[in-house]
This record gives structure tokens, C-alpha cells and sequence, in this order.
């Protein structure tokens, strides 16, 4: 924060619209750490001798040690095969998965390439994997590391979510940046919770990777088990790594900067028999605002066997028109790629639920002609120019939306945008050169009527959700298409009650909506989205979704 712009930035994130308060630490620190052996199981049998043997040769010689951790699971297994409810079984077999995982990945192994001969006292192991016709499974494509390896703090992963039962919880690492990440709708480097289990025919131990966003069991010695599943940590690794609160305030002011960081990425497989929850962030933000969140829905079983979640992710300084004229195209594409089955439930906080209320409307030319008093044909613009606003003003709702849940979202506008933090940071975004160009053309040809917010050049984010913006004003003038369900949550610091509350950016009387089939306001400011009460109220609308397709 040395640069006056910095400085600024500083005073400017407490209060601008669309910015979660999140304190000074960072969304989410990892650092790995030697798991101890505490077993909550009584019992003192072989196998827990073979672990605390094996765990004093890891160091040592961590072939020895992998012998033992395999001859513990193969005698484990054997005893929950005899016994399935032996909890003392399942935690020492879970536990010694654990560790031939953390051998591997450490020692550098490759049983996925082809079996990997492990000597062993009592005759040697063959430790191969269990082959997935599906590419991307391919687990030599990873690096895996078990979960209960990992220490994770930070603001937005202050609860773990886990599901017990059997199996060792682990994180995939891609080894290398997916180039076709853009194509795949896909985020750039994989982060993804697994789950390992090995089964055993005769000295052979044959190591599994199952998914624990798809599978609630797992089948072990012709027995169904719970699979064990840790939903945070991966979460926690990917935003340590990608460290997206160093970008949230460049995309702001620097827009066109991170242009190529407007689209959807998928944060699972795709599913076609699950709805997409597609999330948007708002101004000053990204889509690791969504991880409380995520993070305590996929704890839901219902959650995980209904819903994948999408994300879109854009530069929060352009104007959110533009943002959301880049979404319908990414739509457009992914439906090519990945088809719908069901109507997806679209999330937005904040600006995000600004960008939500276009997916929902059909504007026909109702905003050109409130902005431009004329037709479209009759607008003295470049072609190019007018192409570029068509497409901003003028839209049909997406018939993929089945539901809406608006979030602390600024529907009318915010007074913040209009005070000097607010107009002195609107003056800082640096435009992209496309909207220099449009707004130089197109600006002197709006229809400014009195009290409206003037502006001589094309408005950013911040211009559009002032309260005396003409958008603002135009586009709710314009009814919500009939048949969409939508849903409205706000916060409130405490001040006031409806209708003079405020989250402290977005007062009640911007987010509230006449129509709505609920509106919650939680205790809260204005990351509603973080909010404990919030997050089980979005759950409820997403049980009343399904229940009502």
C-alpha cells in the first residue's frame, strides 16, 4: 500500500458497494503438518502395532513403512469384511489408506503407470490403481495429498465441513495448468477433494479414487460403507494458491487488465442430472466470496446429490450491463458444451444480483429508448458501436434460469455511489478501450433528463449502480418476466427495522422486491452471503427448487 492509488484503494474497499468485509488476514492459509495417531476406537490389536511401526520408518525408509501401511489396510480390511461394524477396523484401515497416499505422493511413486512392486516381509505387495474409463480421471494426471495433512486457517474456511466413514480424505493437485481450461469451462489448475480406499486380492492392493461430491458409499469386501469425505480443505488449497484477493481491487481500476477473466468455470464434473447453481460475485470481489457458503451447503447430502456449482467470475469495474451482455455469450457456449437437463437456480451478492436481474428481463427496446429517446436505426452511432449497445440494452430473459435468489443486491442503487468516496472512485476505473470508444460516441447523444447522474464518458460499475443512474432507473421500470420465481435475502446491521434498515451498504429499500415468494433479512452487513442464517435460507429455497421440478 505505498502508492497513493493503494492508499485510496484501502479507504475506498471499507466502504464501496459490493465489497465483502472480511478483516486484514487473508482468505485462506495451508500449511502441511505430521498427522498423529490418536485413534478414537479403543483396542490395541496387531494392526495398530503395524501402524506405529510403520510410522516410526517413515522417515527412515519409507518403502518399509509402505509395506506396513499396506499390510495394516489388508488386515483391516480382513477384520471389516468379518465384522463390518468394527469402528476400530474402519478408523485403523482409513488411517493406513492415509498414509500409503502421503508415501506415494511424497516419495515421488508412480503405481498409476503401471504396478509398483513393494517388498514386504511376509511375501512382497503389488500396489497398482484401479483403472477409470474416464480420461480425466486419470489419477498419474495428480498430485494427492490426504487431508488430515493439512492445517488450514483463514476467513473463509473457519469451519470444516467433513463426512465420516470410510476412506482417506485427500486433495488432487493437477501437475500442470490445463490449456484447454477455457474450452472446458474449467478452472486453470485442478483442486479437487477425493477420496482413496485400496482393495485387496491376495498380496495385490489395488488403490481406488472415488468422488466424494458423486458417491455417498463405497464398496469394500462386498459391503457398503459411508465414504469418508474432508469438502474445506480442497477449497482451502485452491484459494491459497490462487490468492484472488490480490486481483479484487485490479479488477476494479483496471479492468480491461483481466478481461480474460470474465467467464463461467465449472467447480466439479459435470453432471447432467444435477441442477447448476451458477453464483455471481459482486464489485470488489471474486468468486472465493462464495466459499462459507459452498463450503456448508456441500455438507447437505440432499446438497451434494441434487446441485453442481458454476461460477461466473468478471471484472467488477465494467459496467454491469457489459458484465452481464459476457455472461449470456459464456451461456450461449457452455450450453453447447455442456447441455442442461433442468433449469439452473442463479445466485448473485451485490452487483451480482444486478447481473441476475437481467437474466431475467426482457428489455425489448424499452431501455435504448429511455437512454436514447430514439430507435436504434435512428441513433447517429458507428456500426459497431450500435452493435456493442444493442446487445448491452437490448435482451430477452434465459430460458436455462428456473429460479433466482438475489443477495444484498442494489437493484435501485446505493447512495454510496453518489457520495465522494463513491464519485472519486468511479473517476480511478480505467475503462477498456472498447468502452472509451463507445461511450465518446455514444454519450453526447443520451437524453439526460433532471436529477439524473451525468457523466461524460461511458459509466463503469460504479456510475451504474448510483441511485441517479438513468440505467438504474430505466431497467426498473421494466417488469421481471412472469413464471421465474425469485428470492430476496439482505442483511441488517441492527440500526433500524424494515423498511429503514440497511446492510451498510445497500439500504432495505434497494433490495427489497415486490413479487418476490420470500424475502429473509439476516443479522448481518453487507456479506449477507456469509451469514449463517443466510446460507440456511438459501438451502431451504434450493429444497423448494427441487421439490418443485
Amino acid at each position: 500500500m505505498n502508492s497513493p492509488l493503494r492508499r485510496l484503494c484501502a479507504v475506498i474497499s471499507a466502504i464501496a458497494i459490493g465489497f465483502s468485509l472480511v478483516g486484514c488476514g487473508s482468505y485462506s492459509a495451508v500449511s502441511l503438518m505430521t498427522p498423529e495417531y490418536q485413534p478414537k476406537a479403543p483396542g490395541t490389536g496387531p494392526v495398530r502395532n503395524l501402524i506405529r511401526d510403520a510410522l516410526t520408518s517413515t522417515r527412515k525408509d519409507p518403502m518399509v513403512a509402505l509395506a506396513g501401511f499396506i499390510d495394516a489396510a489388508r488386515i483391516a480390511s480382513d477384520q471389516l469384511r468379518k465384522m463390518p461394524s468394527d469402528m476400530e477396523a474402519r478408523e485403523d484401515y482409513s488411517f493406513a489408506v492415509g498414509r500409503i497416499v502421503s508415501i506415494i505422493n511424497e516419495e515421488k511413486l508412480d503405481p498409476w503407470s503401471q504396478p509398483l512392486r513393494v517388498p514386504a516381509s511376509g511375501g512382497d505387495f503389488i500396489l497398482a490403481h484401479k483403472p477409470d474409463p474416464r480420461p480425466q480421471w486419470n489419477p498419474a494426471l495428480y498430485d494427492f495429498t490426504p487431508a488430515d495433512e493439512f492445517d488450514i486457517k483463514g476467513s473463509y474456511v473457519t469451519e470444516r465441513t467433513t463426512r465420516p466413514g470410510l476412506g482417506a480424505p485427500s486433495v488432487a493437485v493437477g501437475k500442470a495448468v490445463n490449456k484447454s481450461a477455457r474450452e472446458d469451462f474449467a478452472i486453470s489448475r485442478i483442486y479437487y477433494g477425493v477420496t482413496a480406499v485400496v482393495h485387496f486380492e491376495g498380496r495385490r492392493c489395488e488403490i481406488e479414487i472415488k468422488d466424494p461430491l458423486a458417491d455417498e458409499t463405497v464398496r469394500l469386501g462386498g459391503r457398503s460403507y459411508p465414504l469418508a469425505a474432508d469438502f474445506t480443505v480442497p477449497l482451502a488449497v485452491m484459494l491459497a494458491a490462487a490468492n484472488p484477493k490480490k486481483i479484487e481491487i485490479a479488477r476494479v481500476f483496471r479492468p480491461a487488465e483481466y478481461a480474460e477473466t470474465a467467464r463461467i468455470s465449472r467447480l466439479q464434473p459435470y453432471d447432467p442430472d444435477k441442477t447448476v447453481l451458477l453464483v455471481i460475485h459482486g464489485l470488489m470481489d471474486s468468486p472465493a466470496t462464495w466459499t462459507p457458503m459452498i463450503n456448508s451447503l456441500r455438507g447437505d447430502a440432499e446438497f451434494r446429490k441434487n446441485y453442481q456449482v458454476w461460477f461466473y467470475s468478471y471484472p467488477s469495474g465494467y459496467p454491469y450491463p457489459y458484465s452481464a451482455s459476457i455472461l449470456r455469450r459464456e451461456l450461449d457456449a457452455i450450453e453447447k458444451r455442456f447441455p442442461l437437463k433442468k433449469p439452473m437456480v442463479v445466485m448473485g451478492h451485490s452487483m451480482g444480483g444486478c447481473i441476475s436481474r437481467i437474466l431475467m428481463t426482457d428489455s425489448g427496446d424499452k431501455l435504448w429508448m429511455d437512454i436514447f429517446g430514439k430507435p436504434p436505426e435512428q441513433v447517429k452511432l458507428s456500426s459497431e458501436n450500435r452493435q456493442l449497445l444493442t446487445e448491452w440494452l437490448i435482451f430477452r430473459h434465459r430460458p436455462e434460469v428456473g429460479r433466482v435468489i438475489f443477495i444484498s443486491a442494489p437493484l435501485r442503487g446505493s447512495d454510496l455511489a453518489n457520495d465522494w468516496f463513491g464519485r472519486l472512485a468511479s473517476k480511478l476505473v480505467r475503462a477498456p478501450g472498447t468502452l472509451l470508444k463507445v461511450g465518446a460516441d455514444a454519450v453526447s447523444l443520451v437524453t439526460f433528463q433532471p436529477g439524473d447522474l451525468q457523466v461524460k464518458r461511458m459509466p463503469n460499475s460504479i456510475d451504474t449502480l448510483s441511485p441517479d443512474s438513468r440505467l438504474v432507473k430505466a431497467i426498473n421500470t421494466i417488469p421481471v418476466t412472469p413464471g421465474i420465481p425469485y428470492h430476496t435475502i439482505m442483511g441488517n446491521r441492527g440500526k433500524d427495522g424494515p423498511p429503514d434498515c440497511s446492510d451498510g451498504v445497500v439500504p432495505y429499500w434497494s433490495s427489497h422486491m415486490d413479487g418476490a415468494q420470500s424475502e429473509c433479512i439476516v443479522p448481518s452487513g453487507h456479506s449477507a452471503h456469509q451469514n449463517a442464517e443466510a446460507i440456511t435460507e438459501v438451502r431451504r429455497i434450493l429444497k423448494l427448487h427441487r421439490s418443485s421440478q
